[in-house]
């Protein structure tokens, strides 16, 4: 069984179980713990298909921060490279059944349904945008969570590689023959919600991301990019820049909140 060790005061709830493996979901609750219709953010760490991924604890501070902020923030323990026989097509139906759970259990939490945020960085923002593009990917199995709507209503993006057929080349040639119908970039419609775009000017992925967002946002998806100059894959982490980054993008995705309503 995986350990996580949370630098912060966590609730542990399985949110599935596949195949012996527990899927969990580290709830960071905000003091508020009375009010109702609270906005809710679910964060997918990046570095997931390597075989020694990232975990959940990538996100624990921006967590920490946003249930400061009157937020139900979550850290999602997801399918990943340290799981045996792991594709990303997994990790894609974790993230529609983490968005399934917190709508369906969204009153004990005192969550409105209707405030959810996705936020994923690289690999976690590659999984996030194709949990949303890919309807037809899905593992759950009981018909009422089928149901349950798993589009977030907002979206927050750190940089990730959008090219599925990139990503299945170089880490799972398996992939290869639905590696097209699995890249975002590739079935480029309208179909995200509300999205904030977070990326530095020197990252790997800058012009991949800058393609793709064009080619979104002339299919009608609503699409604000805000980039930060010379900053590189990750720059965001707690711990990095002396955390001038994290505190930025934190009051980015915050003052975006608000403009959006999820915040009031």
């Amino acid at each position: 069984m995986k350990k996580f060790n949370f630098d912060y005061p966590v609730t542990e709830k399985i949110y599935k179980t596949v195949e012996k493996r527990e899927l969990k979901l580290f709830i960071f609750e905000s003091e508020l713990k009375q009010q109702v219709d609270r906005p809710a953010i679910l964060f997918f760490n990046g570095a997931s298909f390597k075989k020694d991924p990232k975990s959940p604890v990538q996100f624990q501070h921006q967590a920490n921060y946003f249930s400061s902020e009157g937020m139900v923030a979550i850290c999602v323990d997801y399918r990943n490279g340290s799981d045996e026989g792991f594709l990303p097509t997994q990790a894609i139906c974790d993230v529609k059944s983490a968005v399934r759970w917190i709508r369906r259990n969204a009153s004990e939490w005192g969550v409105s349904p209707n405030k959810i945020v996705v936020c994923g960085s690289s690999a976690g923002a590659y999984i996030a945008v194709s949990s949303i593009m890919f309807d037809d990917l899905n593992d759950e199995q009981e018909y009422d969570n089928k149901r349950i709507k798993h589009v977030p209503d907002a979206l927050v993006v750190f940089a990730g590689v959008m090219d599925g057929v990139d990503i299945m080349s170089r880490r799972y040639p398996e992939l290869l023959d639905i590696a097209i119908d699995i890249s975002p970039i590739h079935n480029i419609k309208k179909c995200l919600p509300q999205t904030l775009w977070l990326c530095g000017t020197s990252d790997l992925d800058y012009e991949n991301n800058q393609e793709f967002i064009k080619l979104m946002k002339q299919e009608g998806n609503e699409i604000k990019l805000k980039t930060f100059k010379g900053m590189e894959h990750g720059f965001f982490n707690y711990g990095r820049h002396l955390n001038q980054y994290f505190h930025l993008t934190n009051y980015e995705i915050v003052k975006y909140l608000h403009e959006i309503k999820i915040i009031m």
